[in-house]
């Protein structure tokens, strides 16, 4: 018997079982799909490694019991970053300006261009130097450096033309118009 051969006959034979498993242990039908598709994935993968007969159900009873546990996992890291990223924004909101400067930075920071855009967000967000901007942007290193002095310029020239004083945001002014994206 081939490979492709033994899946199905496995495949057929447990589907109805272990689905019940797997059902009985999930909130929904879109979990138990995606959790019986991982379920059997991992078999074809692993086909050499399921034992013959009647053992196979009880190994893919397993393999489903990991599969649940390491969604329950993910699922469980999803909801601890949301609540530190709740925390994080509530934390954000108290300490930034109740005034219209955040939005006014935002706006000048989408006035300018894409590329100038891009290389100020390289620079500023993904805190990249000269060397590596050079890279990602497939440049000189002279070239890049001459690409974001020239992109600050024109921020600073928005900037000025919304009437905006940076001093009190100084380095903060680019993570400020980060969130305009």
């Amino acid at each position: 018997m081939g490979r492709k051969e033994r899946f199905e006959e496995i495949y057929v034979a447990e589907y109805p079982d272990i689905l019940a498993y797997i059902r009985r242990r999930t909130d929904s039908h879109e979990d138990a799909a995606d959790a019986l598709a991982e379920t059997f994935t991992i078999a074809w993968r692993r086909l050499d490694d399921i034992p013959p007969g009647r053992r196979a159900r009880l190994w893919l009873f397993g393999v489903a019991r990991r599969v649940l546990a390491n969604g329950r996992r993910a699922e469980s890291r999803r909801g601890e970053l949301v609540e530190r990223l709740t925390l994080h924004l509530a934390e954000w909101a108290e300490r930034s300006p109740q005034d219209t400067a955040l939005d006014e930075v935002r706006q000048a920071f989408r006035r300018l261009g894409a590329d100038d855009r891009e290389v100020l967000a390289l620079a500023g967000w993904e805190d990249l130097g000269s060397e590596e901007i050079a890279v990602v942007l497939g440049c000189s290193r002279g070239a890049a450096r001459l690409r974001l002095h020239r992109a600050r310029k024109r921020l600073a020239k928005e900037l000025h033309a919304a009437g905006l004083d940076l001093a009190p945001y100084g380095i903060r002014a680019l993570a400020l118009a980060k969130e305009a994206l």
